[in-house]
């Protein structure tokens, strides 16, 4: 609901896709900056009490915002210093946050459907909050909005303290400085054929394809002639098309195939956004998010849930934060990137040059699909995860090589 409530209030202020290409910027630009640091405290220190604190933070600049919006006194560099501030704390949150799902999870084999359902939550968010959001805007105002986000915070805490959990085992190696341990992390992840090829898809998409949504509000008002309904209803067909995605890799009983998903789910997202660019029908537009949306979140979480089940415990946090890097980190120079090129060759032409980097990113990690499986494979096997996900890469054609490297 902040999120939405955000964009729309920087474009009633301004009418500039260039200032929400700025905003988008300067709320994202700390996880670029700041979540390798992040992973680096996520493999050090309790990732449940980090989680707490960063929760309560992002609580205060909730509040801020609506106390900035509700009193009238709301500028457009308020909004940008309050994201940057909210950047900082999602910099830290992030990775430590995807690092503690394993902790609930006692069975590792159930890790591939617990990052799915925590996906649909997320997702489940995405899909009221920008309804619930659109309404309130266009009845009483987008400081509401930001109301009700900080008094959401509480829930979250609450959760966070009654949770018991079993004391995490960490590594007897003697800690060394921060820069050594994050060069450590960074030469684990990128000599990694398969973590390196996952994350640079991840960055090239969310540099290119991720950024889609800054200039919906543009569509909304400019080429399907709407306003602030027209924009939640928009917002809300990604977050139909991401829910669906997430109810479809909860169902899933392994990793099976999720190589093959990735790239499906990616040649979906480029050819969603085509789609939406070049659409002037709202329920093109509608039908067109729902595909983007579900093959975004599609390949978002299947790459996580292969990142999570290969790496080694002690470099979980390092390694998740490159990938929240990769996700979200690669997203502020994209949102500026499309609200700089929209204001040069139009909001259509963007977003088409976006969707054809996508596929081209799409292509390239189908290329290097085959290496990937042959190194996942003995990876699986060794950590005695159940036998679908020890062959979950492979496809029917190299079954026979799989019952010959067993002879």
């Amino acid at each position: 609901m902040q999120s939405v409530a955000m964009s729309w209030l920087v474009y009633r202020l301004t009418g500039s896709a260039f200032l929400l290409g700025v905003v988008g910027f300067t709320s994202q630009i700390p996880t670029f900056l700041l979540s390798p640091v992040a992973g680096v405290l996520a493999d050090r220190w309790n990732r449940h009490h980090l989680l707490i604190a960063t929760q309560a933070l992002a609580m205060l600049q909730a509040a801020a915002l609506a106390a900035a919006v509700l009193t009238g006194v709301v500028q457009v560099w308020h909004i940008i210093v309050l994201s940057l501030l909210l950047g900082v704390v999602n910099a830290f949150d992030i990775p430590i946050r995807q690092s503690f799902i394993v902790e609930l999870v006692s069975e590792r084999e159930d890790l591939s459907n617990a990052i799915a359902l925590n996906s649909s939550i997320v997702q489940a968010a995405r899909l009221i909050g920008p309804a619930i959001a659109g309404l309130l805007v266009a009845s009483v105002g987008e400081g509401i909005c930001f109301v009700l986000n900080s008094v959401s915070y509480l829930a979250v805490l609450l959760a966070l303290v009654a949770m018991k959990l079993a004391p995490r085992s960490h590594d007897e190696k003697p800690r060394r400085n921060v820069l050594h341990e994050l060069r450590e992390g960074f030469n684990y992840s990128f000599g990694f054929g398969p973590i390196r090829s996952i994350l640079l898809m991840v960055a090239l998409i969310s540099l290119t394809g991720i950024p889609y949504s800054i200039l919906i509000p543009v569509f909304a008002k400019e080429i399907l002639h709407g306003g602030a309904h027209t924009f939640g209803f928009l917002m809300t067909a990604g977050g139909c098309g991401a829910l669906a995605a997430t109810i479809y890799l909860a169902s899933r009983k392994s990793v099976l195939g999720l190589g093959k998903l990735i790239v499906l789910a990616g040649f979906l997202f480029a050819m969603g956004i085509a789609s939406f660019a070049v659409s002037t029908n709202v329920n093109v537009s509608f039908a067109s998010l729902v595909v983007a949306g579900f093959g975004g979140i599609t390949m978002i979480a299947s790459s996580n849930t292969i990142l999570q089940t290969i790496l080694d415990e002690h470099m979980r946090g390092r390694v998740m934060s490159f990938f929240a890097v990769a996700f979200l980190g690669m997203a502020p120079f994209g949102s500026f990137g499309v609200g700089t090129m929209s204001g040069i060759i139009g909001p259509r032409e963007t977003l088409l040059v976006g969707a054809a980097c996508c596929l081209g990113s799409t292509l390239l990690f189908a290329r290097q699909l085959p290496k990937i499986r042959e190194v996942v494979r003995p990876i699986y096997v060794k950590m005695g995860i159940i036998k679908e996900v020890a062959e979950g890469m492979e496809t029917a054609a190299e079954q026979p090589l799989m019952s010959d490297n067993r002879k």
